[in-house]
């Protein structure tokens, strides 16, 4: 079952998002899979120190993106199929490189030395 416990809350995005943003990563990185059940929206809202409605929130993106799905008294669990799971690692790795771009142009970096900087890190 996921943790939500090193989940750090940051203060410019919505609590909700971040919630929903976790369990994509832990699915990307392999830590939960399809047919992984959640923890309960109050396990959650108590491991985080939060409201459970900005939890339930947070349900109710993930059910709409197709990723999470809640079946009455058998809780909540992952459900994926590849094009879902191809789409959440569009997204994210999109994320990541737009937010390395959007901080390498603050400093001046020339599209040059950012390919040579990843280049020597690469390995």
């Amino acid at each position: 079952m996921l943790n939500f416990y090193e989940l750090k809350l940051n203060s410019s995005d919505p609590v909700y998002e971040q919630v929903a943003m976790h369990v994509k990563r832990q699915i990307l990185l392999g830590f939960a899979a399809a047919g992984d059940p959640l923890p309960s929206r109050r396990e959650i809202a108590a491991q985080l120190n939060v409201n459970p409605n900005t939890v339930q929130k947070a349900f109710r993106l993930m059910e709409e993106e197709g990723y999470v799905r809640t079946s009455g008294n058998q809780g909540s669990f992952i459900t994926l199929d590849v094009a879902l799971l191809a789409r959440i690692e569009a997204e994210l790795t999109h994320d990541m490189v737009a937010k390395f771009i959007t901080q390498a142009k603050e400093v001046n970096l020339s599209f040059k030395k950012v390919i040579e900087l990843i280049s020597e890190q690469w390995d």
